[in-house]
């Protein structure tokens, strides 16, 4: 039995997983990743006391252990995120999008790729403050990670997971945590009743999912190469 998960990975294998996730996600894994695979992936392989890298793809690949290519897809792809992340996307939504779109009509925006929800609930301050609380507008967030989708459903967060968010936003549209919960706030009812939450893999067919006055895509976009950008785009 392995006390510690191994430390090294050789070049074949790391291939192996830039080959894997390029094909189900579409993501292109950089050979300076190696590390963060080692760390991320490594955990697995302490998990099914595997000694190997190449042990754990044919364990991934090889159906036997449903549930376990959720699991790398997950760890593999879970990404920096904070609130108003690209403030002059938000600028832009405000100033050229909302500015000119029609009074108490509908507004749709998809965040497609919300990962554990920080993006999509700055598209929701946004439009709150814009459009009004109870205004006719709805957010929907989708990810290709199941773990990052729940964190994101769920609005909850440690109130040390605050960065992008003005004191302003915090209280207008968050509530801290007490007793059991201290430490921890959660996005306000009333904006959560304007989000929805999917799973979606941006590298495949889409699923139905109606029509959106914008898309959120950039912070998704820059892990993808040239042609697989053209792909998504043309989805």
């Amino acid at each position: 039995m392995l006390s510690t998960a191994p430390s090294e990975i050789s070049d074949a294998e790391f291939a192996q997983f830039q080959q894997l996730i390029y094909k189900i996600a579409g993501i292109s894994l950089a050979d300076s990743k190696k590390i963060l695979l080692v760390g991320r992936l490594g955990r697995r392989l302490k998990h099914h006391k595997l000694s190997s890298f190449s042990e754990y793809y044919r364990l991934v690949t090889g159906g036997r252990e449903t549930g376990e290519m959720q699991t790398m897809v997950d760890l593999l792809t879970t990404n920096e995120t904070y609130f108003f992340r690209e403030g002059s996307h938000f600028e832009f939504l405000t100033k050229e999008v909302l500015a000119r779109h029609p009074a108490k009509t509908p507004f749709n925006v998809w965040s497609g790729a919300s990962s554990t929800g920080e993006e999509i609930y700055t598209i929701s301050f946004v439009l709150a403050d814009t459009l009004g609380i109870d205004a006719a507008w709805n957010v929907t967030g989708s990810d290709i990670s199941t773990a990052v989708l729940a964190t994101a459903e769920r609005g909850m967060y440690w109130l040390d997971r605050t960065r992008g968010l003005s004191d302003a936003y915090f209280r207008k549209y968050c509530v801290k945590g007490s007793g059991d919960q201290e430490g921890s706030y959660t996005i306000a009812p009333a904006i959560k009743r304007h989000t929805r939450f999917m799973q979606v893999n941006l590298n495949r067919a889409l699923p139905s999912m109606g029509k959106f006055h914008v898309i959120f895509l950039r912070n998704v976009m820059i892990y993808f190469d040239a042609d697989t950008k053209r792909q998504v785009v043309a989805r």
